[in-house]
């Protein structure tokens, strides 16, 4: 529909461009109206132009209107069904277009005919873009809130792939930091304590069962080697043994959560290989740097910061601004056209800070975007859930997955906006009902398929895609059900769309939703297997359009389509 509605309103404004004396077009933004009787889809041109133009935005879609009437009443260069019922103006200057029904028919011919192809829109032209997301330290398990960040990172990913963009997806390891250190103290002290040498545990030290298994762990791989030793005597042993038990168990959640890395890159390999030092000499180079107070200073002012920042401290140790100044100048000397970072929303501050790095090194604003997630409450019964006996102080993403499963927890920290704050009831989850939206989703897959396996077992058609199509008479869809149904499934397009552009992997969620509504709906007032053998096979075809979009929204969020349930 928006291809349609978009060649008519550019070849009109190509005839506009000499008598509005423009050099160039602006972009033509369509949008769904909320309100059916607006027509099927709108554009917002006229108000866009009218600053531009110094006039009504009303004044301006009459112009367009004028253009656009003379190219439809021009001869067609080839026969083909009439695309427009009517085109008018609404409001302050909208252009509403409403498509004919032998439009919408030959669109849904064309999705059955072409699948999942027709869904997607090559907008990345093979551009390579690095998106980074979790980031966990490797100093406990992995919370809800990272399983959050987990499912926005893989859908966006999935749905930038579609998009025709190189993804690469990265976790970032922070393993050069004391808080990695501290990880190995406190399994020092519990594998002391555990031996029977009572040793007494950090003050700060991290607590949870988790801790103890880790220990058990050593003690079973290491037996009693490191008894009654300090932890300045075989610290660096056991944190390094501590910190990649609980790097292989982060890694062990993702993979049980259908989310894959192509790249865990690690911190203190930056430092190690003397990156750290090679950015900050890049940053001097460009009189960027500067000494202030013994100290080492990045003049970020100069950017998007609010003030300068230090990169190295009065001791001689670098800061953490200072790794990660190193790792996104790592990221650009890898080639990214564009990068994402996801972060928790508590590091909302720090993006000024990052801005200013990528900007001090030249990457264009538009090529960097930060999606901050926010936090989940858990509920059960309707009452928050506070604690966790295996992390000691919160709620692991495995103890979920364990309880619900990862589609439906996956789905459900994307049903809001990243940075919208997630109320997650396991109660709800654990639904097969309406009130759970995934299982709402993934039946009306699964509904189908039984569907089509009824009427195999009937002998309405045979088993063959392609000679299913060839048999059916879409014109036998005429109720307003079924026309609104292929009006659904033709805005599919335009929401991965808008979904890649802005970075929203919850656009489809809602879309796919709203879908699953209108089908069930639609399956409990109308029979699909009827004895009229045109009918039927025009209503399964239908359906297989559902299934396919169903399909092709659920791979993007990165849930699975069962044919049975």
């Amino acid at each position: 529909m928006k291809k349609e509605a978009l060649d008519i309103i550019q070849k009109s404004l190509e005839g506009l461009t000499a008598t509005w004396r423009m050099d160039a077009l602006p972009d033509i933004e369509m949008e769904v109206p909320k309100n059916e009787a607006m027509g099927d889809i709108a554009s917002t041109v006229a108000m866009r132009l009218s600053k531009l133009l110094k006039k009504a935005p009303r004044k301006i879609a009459e112009e367009i209107m004028a253009e656009i009437n003379k190219k439809l009443s021009a001869p067609a260069e080839e026969e083909g069904p009439c695309v427009f019922d009517k085109i008018e103006i609404a409001g302050p200057g909208f252009i509403n277009f409403t498509f004919t029904k032998e439009f919408f028919l030959q669109e849904l011919e064309t999705l059955l005919r072409d699948g999942h192809s027709l869904l997607r829109t090559d907008m990345g032209k093979g551009q390579k873009i690095q998106v980074e997301f979790v980031s966990a330290n490797p100093t406990g398990p992995l919370h809800i809130g990272h399983g959050r960040g987990a499912a926005v990172g893989n859908a966006l990913c999935n749905i930038l792939k579609a998009a025709g963009y190189d993804v690469q997806r990265e976790f970032y390891i922070n393993d050069a930091g004391l808080q990695v250190k501290l990880l190995g103290r406190s399994v020092h002290a519990r594998y002391q304590q555990m031996l029977g040498n009572e040793v007494p545990f950090p003050e700060d030290g991290y607590h949870g069962d988790y801790v103890e298994s880790v220990a058990r762990e050593l003690e079973k791989h290491s037996g009693t080697a490191y008894l009654n030793r300090s932890f300045d005597e075989c610290g660096g042993s056991i944190t390094e043994q501590a910190y990649r038990m609980m790097l292989e168990s982060i890694a062990s959640d993702m993979k049980d959560f259908g989310v894959l890395f192509d790249r865990w890159q690690s911190e203190k390999e930056l430092h190690g290989q003397g990156k750290v030092e090679q950015a900050l000499d890049a940053l001097q180079a460009k009189g960027l740097l500067y000494e202030k107070d013994g100290a080492v200073w990045f003049r970020s002012s100069q950017f998007e910061d609010d003030k300068d920042r230090v990169v190295k401290k009065q001791d001689g140790e670098y800061t953490y601004f200072a790794s990660d100044i190193c790792y996104h100048k790592d990221k650009l000397d890898r080639g990214f056209d564009a990068i994402v970072d996801i972060w928790g929303a508590d590091h909302h501050g720090y993006i000024p800070r990052i801005r200013s790095v990528l900007e001090a090194f030249d990457l264009p604003k538009d090529r960097f975007r930060v999606i901050l997630i926010q936090m989940v409450t858990l509920l059960r019964h309707g009452v928050p859930v506070q604690m966790s006996k295996r992390a000691g102080t919160f709620i692991t993403l495995r103890e979920v997955i364990d309880e619900v499963g990862p589609d439906i927890t996956k789905f459900i920290f994307l049903t809001r906006k990243a940075d919208s704050h997630l109320d997650f009831d396991i109660d709800v989850a654990r639904e097969q009902s309406a009130e759970n939206p995934v299982f709402y989703i993934q039946y009306a897959f699964a509904r189908i398929s039984s569907l089509f396996r009824q009427a195999n077992e009937r002998r309405v058609f045979n088993t063959e895609h392609r000679q299913l199509l060839e048999k059916t008479d879409l014109t036998y869809l005429k109720e307003d059900e079924e026309i609104s149904l292929i009006k659904k499934l033709l805005h599919y397009p335009m929401v991965f769309e808008g979904a890649a552009l802005t970075c929203e992997p919850h656009r489809i969620t809602y879309y796919l939703q709203e879908l699953a509504g209108l089908f069930h709906a639609y399956y409990y007032r109308h029979k699909i297997i009827t004895d009229d053998t045109g009918l039927t096979l025009a209503r399964l075809s239908l359906c297989r359009g559902v299934k396919i979009v169903l399909e092709e929204g659920l791979g993007i969020l990165g849930v699975s389509a069962p044919e049975r349930m």
